[in-house]
């Protein structure tokens, strides 16, 4: 089991693995990945909400994401000017394997991979219905990308996903972020919240 915020470094190493990003980069207040992408150039992870206002101050360049751990008016308190606050997401972990899930007629699923990184897909006939992905780094389960299509919602999808993405990957400890839309599927099934996350970023262009 892994336990405080460990949970928040396995997963920014699950999140690099499965992005293919470069490594994260240890900082004294949590973790930078320089992703590289338009709109995304680099992204700190932060702890807990005491360094934001450092943060907001002397990385503020366009492209730069900060997450932090804690209380939402918190961290709006220590963002300048030019940063822009996303929807507090939720980092869950979930200890153990999912029993195993029917696949509701008329759809099928395909796992691809073999690690570190897998990806389920959810499909009716040709149409894709559901998928997600998951990466394995130093033995926990990172989920990500789970999604199902809005014309596919409320029919079991989202647990066949999240099942088959724990069983590829094969291990017992798991990470994930979460929208609010998401987290009551991953309670339903036992996920537990670590941490509210609360995401800003400075816009580059029209990124």
């Amino acid at each position: 089991m892994i336990t405080g915020m460990d949970i928040l470094g396995a997963w920014v190493r699950g999140w690099a693995v499965s992005r293919a990003t470069p490594a994260p980069v240890s900082e004294p207040d949590g973790y930078r990945i320089d992703v590289g992408l338009p709109g995304h150039r680099v992204r700190y992870l932060l702890r807990a909400p005491a360094t934001v206002a450092s943060r907001a101050r002397t990385a503020a360049a366009p492209g730069t994401w900060l997450k932090t751990c804690g209380s939402r008016s918190a961290v709006l308190a220590g963002l300048t000017p030019g940063w822009t606050a996303g929807e507090t997401e939720y980092l869950m972990a979930f200890d153990g394997a999912l029993p195993p899930v029917a696949v509701p007629a008329p759809y099928s699923v395909k796992v691809i991979g073999d690690g570190p990184v897998w990806e389920v897909l959810v499909s009716s006939g040709d149409a894709p219905a559901a998928r997600g992905q998951v990466a394995v780094a130093s033995g926990v389960a990172v989920f990500d990308k789970i999604e199902t299509e809005p014309e596919h919602r409320r029919r079991g999808l989202g647990r066949v996903v999240m099942q088959r993405l724990g069983e590829a990957a094969g291990v017992r400890s798991s990470v994930l972020l979460a929208s609010e839309a998401g987290r009551g599927l991953y309670t339903s099934l036992g996920w537990r919240v670590v941490s509210d996350v609360v995401p800003a970023h400075v816009p580059e262009g029209d990124a």
